[in-house]
């Protein structure tokens, strides 16, 4: 059997258990690829466990998931203050393993004041000193940008937290190319957190010109919303919580959207929260390769008759 019909077989077989599939299925020896990050001399696994996963879990079973990841060869880890009780439960979680984990948090907060305080309040609950990487969270407009670039702005919290050791690198997130651009001109991040999807990317103009950008300055890129189809179509049910919009659950089309995303020099993607379609992504992991052509022009028509989550105008 192929690795592609092996991988689709065995996710709907997992999928039938209470244990998803890959638990039953990898060994440790089979971990998960690792890829450098920009030019930090970090090398993360490409698939991320973002905290979501673990939100609204009871402990025990957090602590299950982390080390299950840990095992498969997951390092690198990401989590931020609206992700519920995620910082509450990972932290527990991940403590036996920190030493070796990459671990990713970021915050809304646009003020030097509000920032420290939530940083400190985030070390406290992941159990740890210092974060790998603090990202600016999910900037939109140019307002954000401004704000944390301005005088008593986020900015300055997060150059004195590099200094005080409380972080290692700086990167942002962001849902807008506008915001993506103006904080890449201002300064010399460490990394960038952006969606890439081959929906967006054909149908919407969203992304090429970010990641060139990214690319032109050496960073890091890191990937959310690989496994995205679009906005949920109206009336439908959301049936993989908490997704505010529609996942590809779909193992051939994930991992082709999966190796889209990864092929655009990203070094990891953080697939959705819902912790099934993390674990197929997990699965996919072995299979990321570069498209050929013959897929690149399947992804493409179906991504013309797709609605792309978002679009950039220009």
């Amino acid at each position: 059997m192929d690795r592609r019909r092996f991988i689709k077989t065995a996710v709907v077989a997992g999928a039938a258990t209470s244990v998803p599939s890959c638990f039953m299925r990898r060994s440790i020896s089979e971990t998960v690829p690792k890829r450098s990050l920009g030019r930090t001399g970090e090398k993360l696994s490409i698939i991320g466990f973002g905290g979501i996963v673990v939100m609204r879990k009871p402990q025990e079973h957090a602590n299950r998931s982390v080390a299950k990841a840990v095992d498969l060869g997951i390092n690198y880890f990401d989590v931020a203050p609206t992700y519920g009780d995620a910082e509450d439960r990972l932290g527990p979680a991940l403590e036996p393993y920190r030493k070796h984990a990459f671990l990713a948090c970021k915050t809304t907060k646009r003020t030097a004041a509000e920032a420290t305080k939530e940083l400190h309040a985030s070390l406290k609950k992941l159990r740890t000193d210092y974060v790998d990487l603090y990202q600016l969270h999910a900037i939109k407009k140019l307002d954000d940008v401004e704000t944390a670039f301005g005088p008593g702005g986020a900015m300055e919290a997060f150059t004195k937290a590099r200094e005080e050791g409380k972080t290692r690198f700086l990167g942002f997130s962001a849902h807008s190319v506008e915001a993506a651009m103006a904080a890449m001109d201002r300064f010399d991040f460490d990394t960038i957190f952006f969606p890439i999807n081959y929906v967006m990317w054909w149908s919407g103009n969203f992304g090429p010109q970010v990641v060139e950008r990214a690319r032109e300055k050496k960073m890091g890129i890191l990937t959310l919303k690989a496994l995205t189809r679009g906005p949920w179509p109206e009336g439908a049910e959301h049936t993989y919580p908490p997704c505010w919009y529609e996942p590809i659950s779909d193992p051939e089309e994930a991992r082709l959207a999966l190796n889209f995303s990864l092929a655009q020099s990203a070094t990891a993607a953080v697939p959705p929260g819902n912790e099934e379609l993390f674990w197929l992504a997990v699965d996919l992991s072995h299979a990321v390769e570069p498209l050929s052509q013959e897929e690149e022009q399947k992804l493409k028509t179906m991504a013309s008759k797709a609605t792309p989550l978002f679009r950039y105008y220009n």
